[in-house]
């Protein structure tokens, strides 16, 4: 066995950014170590030495000792140019911005096959559930007819919460913010955004088909009332924001939008995120 440490050029350093920096500083038996960090903020204090960061990107792109590069940063415009960029260098990457690749997968797997390196990016889609990976190794030779998936967890925590408490949507959505459930700006995820990259995504991995988002029907729960849950729950039924996909004749039907569940629906009582994948 090899006893080389990966070289890793990290970019973003939130919450999953340092988090594998610990990961990897307090563990035993991963060969692995982040040399440079990219930053935005030139004032926020942070627990690791200052030496560690940088706030030019060439710093950390243009070394020629790194194995890895992991992107983690909010902006998907930046984070698509830092990926190519890193993947033209020959150097693999590693990422979980959904945004960046529903919008750009073409252009990524075309430039990943021409670089020949890898473009990991397994917590896109499902964060620590392997999704995409179970796609891949399980069902690369089996056709599968259908996916459907509660693929976000602010809007299943908030639709569960209406039905539960018997409160409207803001109040809900507000006490969410408010203990830092929800983002301070939760468009992405109330409008079903993040449920339709993941969709993509899912796509790409259950048909072999590359869709871009203004392709796919997008509804989102921002418009769910009170009244609506109650109109669900009276008739034994609950709402949920899915993200479906199924073949239909010789093409596919994708879309995303909330459903009401019957008891009898293996997604009916969940809380959390889960998804269910049906053979063909």
């Amino acid at each position: 066995m090899s006893d080389k440490k990966i070289a890793i050029g990290l970019f973003g350093f939130g919450c999953v950014g340092q988090g594998l920096y610990d990961v990897l500083n307090h563990s035993q038996s991963l060969k692995a170590s982040i040399e440079k960090i990219c930053v935005k903020d030139r004032n926020k204090k942070r627990k690791v030495d200052l030496s560690y960061f940088t706030f030019n990107k060439a710093d950390v792109l243009e070394r020629g000792d790194l194995d890895v590069i992991v992107e983690l940063i909010d902006d998907a415009d930046e984070a698509f140019r830092i990926v190519c960029e890193a993947m033209e260098r020959g150097v693999n990457v590693v990422t979980a911005n959904k945004k960046m690749l529903a919008e750009n997968f073409e252009a990524l797997y075309r430039l990943q096959v021409k670089s020949n390196v890898a473009l990991i990016y397994e917590g896109s889609a499902g964060g620590s559930i392997p999704i995409i990976r179970n796609l891949e190794e399980y069902y690369d030779n089996e056709l599968l007819g259908s996916f459907r998936g509660i693929l976000n967890g602010i809007c299943n925590y908030i639709l569960s919460r209406m039905e539960l408490e018997n409160k409207e949507y803001n109040e809900i959505l507000s006490d969410a913010q408010a203990n830092g459930f929800a983002e301070s700006n939760p468009w992405l995820d109330v409008a079903g955004y993040d449920t339709l990259y993941k969709t993509i995504l899912l796509t790409v991995h259950s048909f072999g088909m590359i869709l871009k988002p203004e392709q796919v029907l997008n509804l989102g729960i921002q418009n769910i009332t009170f009244d609506d849950i109650v109109y669900a729950r009276e008739k034994g039924l609950r709402i949920k924001l899915i993200g479906t996909g199924y073949k239909h004749g010789n093409g596919f039907r994708v879309y995303v939008m909330p459903h009401f569940v019957e008891k009898t629906d293996e997604l009916y009582n969940v809380i959390y995120m889960e998804i269910a994948f049906r053979k063909m």
